[in-house]
């Protein structure tokens, strides 16, 4: 009664391990038996009817923000938050060559161009790092899980609008930076992770890293007077409401 092979065989001049389904040693040419061994058709190794029922591949259950067959690419090319990072290092390069009262947002009277370009303006080098490390790192991950447009307005609602509203409130002389993109990019990727966490339900973020961030951000307008504690708070809050929006979308295609 035929049974089934070993996983390797050796053969006996050359000493190479091979496979127990040739004839012939690959390496050397050496015989190694007159013909193939026989297979155990129960084992559905070879029988074409045996290889019918062998099971489908399937995949695993989907994680938040994956479609059926499809997984999200850790390493993709997240172009819109490059964008934002490349505009604000760019910004950082002109200060030595303009003055800083010509840049910074004041009012909406005079100079609106600055409400565009103010956001990518960080006279302070830690404030930088900071708000930027957030907005790399937290819109990199929105936008392989949700596309370039939601990072792109995330920053014009949470940095430009956050910079907006604290002009208008006139918290401070100047307004400088985006803290509260930085904000509410971290916060519309943490709360449906939060969220979950508090449910039970499986979640694939570091909560504990983003509260570090997220602390290290919000303190800015204390430690530099060119962060706007309004604009950083008021990003805050309305990333968050985008975040509440993602979850409920996410609920309801399940």
């Amino acid at each position: 009664m035929a049974g089934t092979p070993d996983l390797f065989v050796v053969c006996k001049k050359c000493g190479s391990e091979v496979s127990p389904y040739i004839t012939e040693c690959p390496y050397c040419g050496t015989r190694l038996r007159k013909r193939a061994p026989k297979i155990d058709r129960r084992s559905g190794d070879a029988s074409p009817r045996a290889a019918r029922r062998v099971p489908r591949p399937t995949l695993t259950p989907l994680r938040t923000g994956e479609i059926p067959g499809i997984r999200g690419d850790a390493f993709g090319k997240p172009r819109a938050t490059i964008l934002i990072l490349a505009l604000s290092l760019v910004g950082f390069l002109v200060l030595p060559f303009v003055a800083r009262v010509d840049l910074g947002l004041t009012d909406f009277a005079s100079d609106q161009w600055k409400i565009a370009v103010a956001p990518f303006i960080y006279p302070n080098a830690w404030y930088q790092l900071a708000v930027l490390l957030a907005i790399g790192v937290y819109g990199w991950r929105l936008e392989l899980r949700h596309g370039p447009v939601l990072v792109v307005a995330l920053f014009l609602a949470c940095g430009i609008g956050g910079d907006a509203i604290a002009t208008a409130v006139g918290s401070n002389a100047y307004v400088f930076g985006a803290p509260g993109a930085a904000l509410g990019m971290l916060a519309a990727w943490a709360l449906p992770d939060i969220v979950r966490a508090r449910n039970g339900v499986e979640h694939d973020g570091d909560l504990l890293g983003t509260a570090v961030i997220a602390a290290v951000v919000a303190l800015m307008p204390a430690v530099t007077p060119f962060a706007s504690a309004v604009a950083t708070f008021s990003g805050l809050v309305l990333g968050a409401l985008a975040g509440l929006m993602l979850l409920r979308g996410a609920d309801t295609t399940r």
